[in-house]
């Protein structure tokens, strides 16, 4: 299929890129900074265009892949009456593009995605879209480049983006947490990588709850205490500790 992408961002990069492994054509880059608009179409064969009134009308397919918040501001300026245009949010409604087009949609990547990637993931896809017509289409599109692809309306798509925050921003600012306290207390944070790999890897093939371990799991109230005694001057670690060992001991 012809796709335009409009972005330049760390979504439309890595589709950019995959859209174009899987052996589609993509026409043009549509962006506002021209440096990044002609990165992005050179790495993907397209053609760079930061003229928004001036965008090719021959495509198939057309990805919004902005920001969240820069999605309604975007889409105003364009015009592209019965083509299928979709957005790549998982957290915005698919009504946001109603007045674009009579054939609009949406095209989730649920993955945490960088352009500087080396390597493209495994990338889950949830789509949705305005009709049937328009659901085959994008369907057999999507089927192409993933292969798990999920139908999820907004109220589904919006509670799956709520999973997504914990199991990825959640985890990920933990680790934040986590190597800070360690450089504080002169501790490598790299000795944790293999226990963070083992964690990963567990719940690959187990439920998260059957392979719990930990002195919250096993009611192990004196270590617990030690390590709040050990954060009683980190009240930000404190608290989560707290609350998640609480946690954990009710589940």
């Amino acid at each position: 299929m012809n796709v335009v992408i409009i972005g330049t961002g760390n979504v439309a990069t890595v589709l950019g890129k995959l859209i174009s492994i899987k052996g589609h054509k993509i026409i043009e880059i549509v962006g506002r900074n021209t440096l990044a608009t002609q990165t992005l179409a050179r790495i993907c064969h397209a053609s760079p265009n930061t003229n928004f009134a001036t965008i090719n009308d021959s495509a198939d397919i057309y990805i919004v892949a902005v920001v969240d918040t820069a999605i309604e501001t975007v889409t105003k300026q364009l015009t592209l009456q019965n083509k299928i245009v979709v957005h790549t949010a998982g957290s915005v409604s698919i009504q946001t593009l109603q007045h674009l087009s009579g054939s609009h949609g949406v095209l989730w990547p649920l993955q945490t995605l960088r352009k500087e990637m080396k390597t493209i993931p495994e990338i889950p896809i949830v789509i949705d879209a305005n009709s049937e017509t328009s659901y085959a289409t994008l369907l057999a599109f999507t089927k192409s480049i993933s292969d798990t692809v999920f139908r999820a309306n907004d109220a589904k798509r919006i509670k799956l983006h709520l999973a997504a925050v914990f199991v990825s921003n959640f985890t990920n600012h933990l680790y934040t947490l986590t190597e800070d306290y360690c450089h504080k207390e002169a501790l490598d944070f790299k000795l944790l990588y293999p226990l963070i790999q083992e964690t990963g890897y567990r719940i690959l093939s187990n439920s998260p709850r059957s392979v719990q371990t930990g002195p919250a799991i096993r009611r192990d109230y004196s270590t617990i205490n030690n390590h709040l005694q050990l954060l009683k001057e980190n009240h930000t670690l404190h608290k989560i500790y707290q609350l998640l060992s609480d946690s954990i001991k009710e589940s």
